[in-house]
């Protein structure tokens, strides 16, 4: 290499290291993070590791700060993506059902009794389905860079014990604000009512509110026990994949490094938030006195087939494609 060519090169590495440090000097002080829950829940642990990760790994460039109870848009759970997109919100690890009304294929992670099993919620979220998700969001305004999940939704309530659609009939369930969990419940003969789970508590704690579906360590967590919950179902009717994102303006704000190292931080927090999502807790639960019905193969298949007017209508909705894909995924998995 001649003095000239050195002289060229040096230049050049001089140049990428001046832009990055323009870069870097338009960097946030703070980088709101938004989450529907705090850190005595999983879900607010994974935005934990993954605020701490990227601060230690950047020396402190990127510093973040979590807004749980999805405080930037006054606890609106369903206007989490919109503000994402917008720029109100930084960065999210957001819920597939929060952010199904602004993205319609997110439902295909709410089709009722499609994947009940952790291998099955693996093969959608780690294979074709997940990648076509992916693109999706991205199209959307919002760069997706990791998986979560908030685990098997269960049933809980506070009147009976429910191992039939029959025992439902009537019962007043707190919902997300989904319209195909008002279609699936309504067809298990429930009354379905859409709230935030901010209002949700209360209503459940009074008796204005019979039950809820969620995650059990959620009810752990959320201490349900205490908001007259008696009874839960395990039935795995549908899991909650959470998914990190950061916001595209933010993003492209960022150094190639500082991508690369928020990208690899979100998996690796994905990756130790979803082991806690899945530690079983059902023990815990027990000894807060609560009664935990596991369903068997036979009273599963007949919540299935109730339900299964609901699924074959939201296929046009999520879109067939997308669903075949899935089915596919789940009978591989299985």
């Amino acid at each position: 290499m001649n003095i000239k060519t050195t002289m060229k090169v040096a230049l050049a590495a001089t140049t990428m290291a001046m832009a990055s440090a323009t870069m870097a000097n338009d960097y946030k002080d703070e980088y709101r993070m938004s989450l529907v829950v705090g850190t005595a829940f999983p879900w607010g642990q994974g935005g934990q590791i993954w605020a701490d990760l990227v601060r230690e790994r950047t020396d402190g460039r990127i510093n973040i700060k979590l807004y749980p109870g999805v405080s930037l848009v006054n606890g609106d759970q369903t206007r989490e993506f919109a503000a994402v997109r917008q720029g109100v919100i930084d960065m999210a690890i957001g819920s597939t059902i929060n952010w199904s009304p602004q993205i319609k294929e997110l439902n295909i992670f709410s089709m009722p009794f499609l994947a009940t099993t952790y291998a099955q919620t693996d093969a959608l979220t780690g294979g074709k389905v997940g990648k076509r998700i992916f693109e999706l969001i991205e199209q959307r305004g919002a760069i997706p860079l990791a998986w979560g999940e908030n685990g098997f939704r269960q049933l809980s309530n506070s009147k009976r014990i429910v191992t039939s659609p029959a025992d439902l009939k009537g019962m007043k369930i707190r919902v997300v604000g989904s319209p195909l969990f008002v279609d699936a419940f309504t067809a298990l003969g429930a009354n379905p009512t859409s709230m935030s789970w901010a209002d949700a508590q209360p209503a459940l704690a009074s008796g204005a509110v019979d039950g809820q579906e969620n995650p059990l360590s959620i009810f752990v967590a959320a201490k349900m026990d205490k908001l007259n919950q008696k009874y839960i179902t395990d039935w795995n009717y549908m899991n909650d994949p959470l998914v990190f994102v950061v916001n595209k303006e933010v993003w492209a704000s960022w150094t190639p490094e500082d991508q690369k190292i928020v990208r690899q931080a979100a998996l690796d927090a994905g990756e130790q938030q979803i082991a806690l999502a899945r530690k079983p807790v059902k023990e815990t639960i027990l000894e807060m006195g609560v009664g935990i019905s596991t369903l068997t193969d036979e009273q599963l298949e007949v919540f299935k087939q109730t339900t299964r007017p609901v699924f074959d209508k939201w296929v046009d909705r999520v879109g067939p494609e997308l669903v075949e894909m899935a089915e596919q995924a789940v009978a591989t998995a299985q």
